[in-house]
């Protein structure tokens, strides 16, 4: 137990963040504290800031401080007709990254999972069929993660994509199994997206 109660409280609103347990938010609390106070302030700052003006994009749902994101804003990537579909901000950070997809996203923020209460309604799948119903979508990309939760969301959408006539791909191999994109390396989601299958 601490003698201060405010720095008890700041190592446990540390360990919000994944992977920061107990001894890590110790850590890092007393090196804010020790080293770091000018950037520590600025860091709440930015926190605030970003927690106020951070929003989802109105077409794509990832995150962004405008209404539209300039990904979706973009014509260049509008006339690619394709759209990849990626479970979380990270994944498709990932997939941007590979540098080898000129494309536009939809983000689900997670995966089909009744029993955690997350249905098509949670992903904003009633946006997605908006988007593949505007018969602008010609290639629908699912890059899902390979897992059992994923296979079922990809499934689940893909049977959605074919009601429009919407051609429908998965990623290559390449990929492990169970694994997560935004622990992939840039060039195995490159060589993925190059050799990606019909779903």
């Amino acid at each position: 137990m601490s003698a201060s109660p405010l720095l008890e409280k700041l190592i446990k609103s540390l360990q919000i963040m994944p992977g920061i347990g107990p001894r890590s938010a110790v850590r890092i609390a007393y090196h804010l504290l020790d080293r770091r106070r000018e950037e520590s302030v600025q860091l709440a700052d930015t926190l605030k800031e970003a927690v106020e003006k951070i929003g989802l994009c109105s077409h794509c749902r990832d995150y962004s401080e405008e209404e539209v994101c300039p990904i979706c804003a973009s014509f260049k990537r509008k006339q690619s007709g394709q759209l990849c579909v990626v479970e979380t901000p990270s994944d498709l950070l990932a997939v941007e990254s590979s540098g080898n997809y000129f494309g536009q996203y939809f983000v689900l923020h997670g995966h089909l999972s009744p029993i955690d209460g997350v249905g098509p309604t949670e992903l904003g799948i009633d946006i997605l069929i908006k988007r593949l119903s505007a018969g602008e979508v010609k290639e629908l990309i699912l890059a899902t993660n390979p897992t059992v939760e994923g296979d079922a969301t990809a499934s689940y959408i893909a049977a959605l994509a074919k009601r429009y006539n919407i051609s429908v791909s998965k990623l290559a191999s390449g990929v492990p199994l169970g694994g997560d994109l935004d622990n992939i390396d840039e060039q195995t989601i490159a060589a993925s997206l190059a050799h990606r299958r019909p779903y």
